[in-house]
């Protein structure tokens, strides 16, 4: 079990989780807010769209792409 941050709050998922599934799990789903207020999500699920990204300890990366390390930090702007 991999223990990591989402949005400050702490979460338990299983070794091989992707972010966005952590999200989809674990959260609300959402993964960003769009520049008119949105909130979006996860579309493609193989890091086409773009519509995943978050903060990953302080980098922007893609949720879909990026598999959850024990003591991550995940925000989504929310």
């Amino acid at each position: 079990m991999i223990e990591l941050s989402l949005d400050g709050r702490s979460v338990i998922v299983t070794a091989g989780t992707t972010v966005a599934a952590a999200l989809a799990r674990c959260g609300d789903g959402t993964s960003r807010t769009s520049v008119s207020g949105q909130r979006r999500a996860p579309f493609c699920g193989m890091g086409v769209c773009q519509e995943c990204r978050v903060t990953i300890d302080g980098r922007r990366r893609l949720a879909c792409q990026t598999l959850c390390q024990a003591g991550m930090q995940v925000e989504t702007q929310a």
